[in-house]
C-alpha cells in the first residue's frame, strides 16, 4: 500500500463543499448528512461553518464541512475570504482531502469559474450538478460523460431537493476515497501562468515549503496583505517580489478570468442541449409584481405582518401547555420532597427558571420556520434589491436589509452575515443598528408584558390585538434603527462607493427538509445556550433571594408574621407576606433595592431591578428572573407566572405591572443592549471595543429616555 494510501485508510476522509451563492449546496449537505451535522466557527473568526458526518460504507466515513458561497478566489466579502484563506494553506485545520462542488445546472457557464480555479489547486474533485431535475423540466440537457472526461473530473447529475443522484454521488466520493480513481493534476491548468506570475510564485514557494501547486502560491501573491497564516518576513518577502516583478494583481485576475471563461465556455456549451420546451417565465411574473416600487413593499409588510400574528395565534395553545406542565411538576416535586432546601432550589430555582427557556419554543420555531421558508422561496433575496434605495439613504444597503430581518431572529448571526457588505462605513452602521430589531430573546420579554397592555381579544374575526401589539414593537425597533443609522450616516465619514451586487436566484418551492433542519438547529441552539445561561442565573438567583445577611431573613419572617397577626390575614395572605418580606430582605432584595432609586422613574421596582440585572447576559433571562423570584416561598403554586405577576401589588396597594410599568418596561426591553455575546461578536467584527462600548451606551441611552418619557406621560 502506498504511503498516501495508508493515510487515506488511517483518517477519517475530508470533503469541502464548495459553489457559488444559490448553488443548493445546503440541500445536498443536508442530504448527505441528516442530522449528523453541527456548526461552529473557523478558527478565530466568527463566521459561521457547518461540519457533518457521512458513512459511505463499513469502512470509510467522511467529514463534510459546507463553506460559504463564493464567485471565486477573488474576494468580495469576509465570508468569500474563508474559501481562499483555507484553500490557499495546505496547514489550515480545514483543508480538505478532496472538493466537492455543488453547481446549478441551469447556470453551469457561470459556475464553472471557480471549479477551475479548485481544479488549479491540485485538489480531487467531484462535480455535483445540482437542480437537474429543473434543468429537465425546462428541457434542458447535460451530457454529463463528454462534461466529465473535458473537465477531467466526475460529473455526477443529482437533486437536493427530491435526493435523486444522491446514492450515485455517494459511490463516486467512496471511489475518490479508496483512490480507485485518480486525479490528473497535470491537466489541471486551466489558466497559464505569465512569466510574472511564475517568478512570483517561485518566492512564495521558497517562504512557504507547503505549498503544493504554482497557482496556489500565485493566490496567496494576490492577498498576501490580508491572509492571515503568513508572517510579516513572509508577508514582506512577498510584497518584494510582487513589486520586483511587476505582478499587478488585478490585472492579472481580468486577464485570468477571461482566459479561463475562453477554455470552458465552448466546453459547457457543447455539453449542454435543450430541447424545444421552454422555459418556465415564472420568475419574471413574480418579480414583476414582488419588486415593483409600490406593491413591493405592500407586499411584504403584509407578509411580515402575517409571520408576526402566526408567532401569536399559532403558539398559544403550547405554550399554555407548556407552562402548565412545569407549574404542576414545580408542585409535584414540592409534594413528593416536603418542605426544604432541596425542594425549593428544584421547583423554585431550576424548574422555574427552566420554564422561562422551553415555554418560549412554539413562538421561536414558527418564527424561523416562516423566515426560513422565505429565504428557502427566494424572496428575501428580492427583499435585498427592493429596498436597496431606501437603505442607501440611512447610510446602508440593500444587503442590509438581510442583516436586519436576520436579527428579528438573532443578532448575533444578522451581524455577521454584513460580510457580504463591502462599503465599510454601510457595515459598520448595520453591525451597531441591527440589535435594535427585536431579535427572539425578546419574544418571552414581550409575551409576558404584553398581556397588561393589550387585552387578547380578535378585531374582525381575524387580527388578534396582542398580535398587533407585538408587530408593533417590532416596527418600533425597525423605526429605532433606521433612526440611529441616519444619525450614523451623518456622522461616520467616508469615501468608498456603494454598490449592490446580487444575484437573484429562481423562484423555488421550498424543501421543507432545510426548513426543519434549519428551525430544529435554531431552537436546540436557543435551547442549550440561552439554557445554560438561564440555569446557572436561575440557580444564582435562587441562592440570592432564598438567603439573606445574618438574622435578617429571619426577622423578616416574624416581622410578617406580627404584622398579619395585627392586621387578621388569612393563611394564605400570611404566607405571601412572609415570602415577600424574606425575598425583600435577601440578597437579591438589597441588590434590587440598590439600584431602585435609578430606575424608580421609569415606573420599575427592586424586583425589575434584578431582572434588568440578569437579563444583561441575555434578554431571555428577565422571564426566568422573574418566575425565580415570584416562585420562591409563594404559597399559590397553582398559578403561572403571569398570574403572579399580575397580582403583584406596590406597598401603597397599586399594581405593579400597571399599563404604564409594563408599557414602559416593553420600551426599554425594545431600545436596550442587554445581549453580552452580541457586544462580543461586534467588538470580534469590528476589531475594536470602541464600536461595542458606542454601541452599548447609545441604546441604553435610548432604552432609558424612551422609557421615562413613556411612564411620566402615562402615569
Amino acid at each position: 500500500m502506498s504511503e498516501k494510501s495508508s493515510k487515506v485508510a488511517n483518517k477519517v476522509f475530508t470533503f469541502a463543499v464548495v459553489g457559488n451563492p444559490n448553488a443548493g449546496k445546503s440541500s445536498v449537505f443536508n442530504q448527505l448528512t441528516g442530522l449528523r451535522q453541527k456548526t461552529g466557527n473557523f478558527p478565530g473568526i466568527t463566521v459561521e461553518k457547518k461540519i457533518g458526518k457521512i458513512t459511505l460504507s463499513q469502512q470509510h466515513e467522511a467529514t463534510l464541512i459546507d463553506f460559504p458561497g463564493t464567485y471565486s478566489f477573488y474576494p468580495t466579502s469576509q465570508d468569500e475570504r474563508i474559501v481562499v484563506q483555507t484553500l490557499a494553506n495546505p496547514t489550515d485545520t480545514n483543508f480538505p482531502d478532496a472538493v466537492l462542488y455543488i453547481a446549478d445546472v441551469s447556470k453551469l457557464e457561470k459556475h464553472l469559474l471557480l471549479l477551475t480555479q479548485v481544479k488549479d489547486l491540485g485538489l480531487p474533485v467531484i462535480l455535483a450538478l445540482n437542480m437537474s431535475d429543473i434543468a429537465e423540466k425546462e428541457g434542458i440537457y447535460i451530457d454529463t460523460d463528454y462534461l466529465s472526461n473535458q473537465l477531467n473530473v466526475p460529473v455526477i447529475a443529482i437533486s437536493g431537493r427530491t435526493g435523486n443522484g444522491i446514492e450515485l454521488l455517494k459511490l463516486e466520493m467512496l471511489d475518490l476515497i479508496a483512490a480507485t480513481k485518480k486525479t490528473d493534476v497535470s491537466k489541471n491548468n486551466y489558466y497559464p501562468l505569465s512569466v510574472a506570475a511564475i517568478q512570483v510564485a517561485n518566492v512564495v514557494k521558497e517562504q512557504l515549503p507547503q505549498i503544493q501547486t504554482d497557482f496556489q502560491a500565485v493566490l496567496i501573491a494576490h492577498h498576501y496583505d490580508w491572509l492571515p497564516f503568513l508572517n510579516p518576513a513572509q508577508r514582506l518577502a512577498i510584497e518584494q517580489s510582487v513589486n520586483d516583478a511587476g505582478f499587478i494583481s488585478l490585472r492579472q485576475q481580468v486577464e485570468e478570468t477571461m482566459q479561463r471563461f475562453d477554455r470552458f465556455t465552448p466546453i459547457v456549451r457543447q455539453a449542454i442541449r435543450r430541447g424545444t420546451q421552454q422555459p418556465s417565465k415564472i420568475t419574471e411574473r413574480l418579480d414583476a409584481v414582488l419588486t415593483h416600487s409600490i406593491a413591493g413593499p405592500i407586499i411584504f409588510f403584509a407578509i411580515m405582518f402575517f409571520v408576526f400574528q402566526a408567532i401569536f395565534a399559532w403558539a398559544e395553545y403550547p405554550m399554555t401547555w407548556i407552562e402548565t406542565v412545569f407549574t404542576d411538576g414545580g408542585n409535584w416535586l414540592k409534594y413528593i420532597l416536603g418542605t426544604g432546601w432541596l425542594s425549593s432550589l428544584l421547583a423554585d430555582g431550576i424548574l422555574a427558571g427552566l420554564s422561562g427557556v422551553l415555554v418560549f419554543i412554539p413562538q421561536i420555531a414558527i418564527l424561523f420556520f416562516l423566515i426560513s421558508i422565505l429565504e428557502e422561496v427566494g424572496y428575501m433575496a428580492r427583499v435585498a434589491f427592493l429596498f436597496d434605495r431606501i437603505m442607501q439613504a440611512f447610510g446602508m444597503n440593500g444587503r442590509s436589509v438581510v442583516a436586519l430581518i436576520s436579527g428579528h431572529a438573532c443578532a448575533i448571526p444578522a451581524i455577521m452575515s454584513t460580510r457580504t457588505i463591502s462599503n465599510w462605513k454601510e457595515r459598520l452602521i448595520t453591525i451597531l443598528v441591527t440589535p435594535l430589531t427585536s431579535c427572539s430573546a425578546r419574544i418571552p420579554v414581550y409575551t409576558a408584558l404584553i398581556g397588561f397592555v393589550v387585552p387578547s381579544t380578535t378585531v374582525a374575526g381575524i387580527f388578534n390585538l396582542q398580535g398587533l401589539a407585538f408587530m408593533g414593537l417590532y416596527l418600533l425597533g425597525i423605526l429605532g434603527a433606521l433612526i440611529a443609522a441616519l444619525i450614523f450616516k451623518w456622522i461616520l465619514k467616508s469615501k468608498e462607493r456603494s454598490f449592490l451586487l446580487l444575484e437573484l436566484p429562481e423562484y423555488r418551492t421550498p424543501v421543507l427538509r432545510n426548513v426543519a433542519y434549519t428551525v430544529w438547529e435554531k431552537v436546540k441552539t436557543f435551547v442549550t445556550e440561552a439554557g445554560k445561561i438561564i440555569i446557572v442565573i436561575s440557580i444564582i438567583l435562587w441562592a440570592l433571594a432564598s438567603f439573606g445577611p445574618s438574622g435578617k431573613i429571619l426577622q423578616a419572617e416574624k416581622d410578617a408574621i406580627t404584622y398579619a397577626e395585627e392586621n387578621e390575614l388569612d393563611e394564605m395572605q400570611t404566607k405571601d407576606l412572609i415570602a415577600a418580606r424574606q425575598i425583600e430582605a435577601s440578597y437579591a432584595g438589597i441588590l434590587g433595592k440598590t439600584i431602585e432609586p435609578v430606575i424608580r422613574p421609569l415606573g420599575f421596582d427592586w424586583k425589575i431591578g434584578i431582572a434588568l440585572i440578569t437579563s444583561f447576559a441575555a434578554r431571555e433571562v428577565f422571564v426566568g428572573t422573574m418566575a425565580t423570584i415570584y416562585s420562591i416561598g409563594s404559597a399559590q403554586d397553582e398559578l403561572t407566572l403571569s398570574q403572579r405577576m399580575a397580582q403583584e401589588r406596590r406597598p401603597n396597594g397599586e399594581k405593579v405591572y400597571s399599563l404604564a410599568t409594563a408599557l414602559s418596561l416593553l420600551i426599554f426591553y425594545v431600545f436596550a443592549m442587554q445581549c453580552m455575546s452580541t457586544l462580543a461578536v461586534v467588538k470580534r467584527e469590528t476589531n475594536s471595543w470602541k464600536w461595542p462600548a458606542v454601541q452599548f451606551l447609545f441604546m441604553s441611552g435610548m432604552a432609558y429616555l424612551g422609557s421615562l418619557l413613556v411612564y411620566q406621560l402615562l402615569s
